[in-house]
């Protein structure tokens, strides 16, 4: 047996040699990157210098913008190094710091999306009541607690992994995933599966309950109100749902490709949307709600053509 503090690094295995297009595709995802921290750091900007968005709805908005750029950030400069580099491995304290990044940037976006859409209830149907019941200082601590609660929950899941005894240092993903290096241990892991257990109910399925329990709520106050209500709820709650289905569908295929056997789906495929939720949703949610919300867009347009 290897002791985990033995392991001083681990290998990706996935990568593969690309020859002289690994410059292509060094050059295609720093020009992601660069879309991304451009994006979520416009509407960052935007939502900070108006006083007209300093509410509750466009703070939780805020803190979603950068919850992308932490993520992203956990990923990008880290896989740009790997392309360049021809031999894929990464220093066990350097391993254990993406997964603190990545779990942590997941958990976060569940949580921010729920109180995001509880504050879409509050809005919809008690319209009279919501300054009330959504204060400055209760949106303040929801926004908090979206964040304190992964980052404690991802230390003690990081503790439990770094105890374990390793029996090997191959990962089979681009990036360092916990499961990954659980999948490794050669000692017993029932602990760590029933905090990954609980972990998993606590950031994705109890988060993604209350969404469901917030729209059913709404969707019965719109089949009941007046076409202007309805014409609110969907102006202001489509963005939500297509933010909440792009990125539950990444984070889906992502836990699948980690406990079941995908080889019958192409390398490619697989690296392709094992990396989707880092990805696509930082640059999806951004452009969604700065299309798609006409107080953002406005000012948007504004600050890019130099108005004050």
């Amino acid at each position: 047996m290897v002791n985990s503090t033995q392991v001083s690094y681990f290998t990706l295995s996935v990568y593969f040699h690309t020859g002289v297009f690994k410059y292509l595709y060094f050059l295609m995802i720093l020009a992601l990157y660069v879309c991304i921290i451009g994006a979520n750091v416009l509407l960052i900007v935007v939502i900070c210098v108006n006083r007209s968005l300093h509410e509750p709805m466009y703070l939780f908005l805020c803190s979603l913008f950068v919850n992308e750029l932490y993520g992203s950030t956990g990923l990008f400069p880290f896989l740009l190094l790997q392309i360049l580099s021809d031999i894929h491995t990464v220093s066990a304290p350097l391993c254990f710091l993406q997964v603190f990044s990545v779990y942590s940037y997941v958990c976060v976006e569940f949580l921010t999306l729920a109180v995001m859409s509880y504050d879409r209830y509050l809005a919809i149907c008690h319209p009279l009541q919501y300054n009330t019941y959504m204060t400055s200082n209760k949106a303040s601590f929801l926004v908090a607690v979206s964040w304190l609660f992964p980052f404690l929950s991802i230390v003690v899941l990081i503790f439990l992994t770094a105890s374990l005894q390793l029996c090997g240092n191959i990962i089979n993903t681009v990036y360092c995933g916990n499961y990954s290096i659980v999948k490794l241990a050669c000692s017993d892991t029932r602990v760590n599966n029933i905090y990954g257990l609980f972990y998993t109910v606590i950031s994705i399925i109890i988060p993604l309950l209350l969404i469901l329990y917030t729209y059913m709520r709404i969707l019965r106050v719109c089949f009941s109100g007046s076409k202007q209500t309805r014409q609110k709820a969907v102006s202001t709650c489509t963005p939500h749902l297509a933010s909440l289905l792009n990125f539950s569908f990444g984070v889906l295929f992502e836990i699948l490709q980690s406990r079941f056997d995908m080889s019958s789906v192409p390398n490619m495929l697989r690296i392709l949307l094992s990396l989707y939720f880092l990805t696509c949703q930082p640059l999806f949610t951004p452009v969604l709600y700065g299309l798609k919300m006409s107080k953002i867009r406005s000012i948007c347009k504004r600050v890019l053509c130099g108005e004050v």
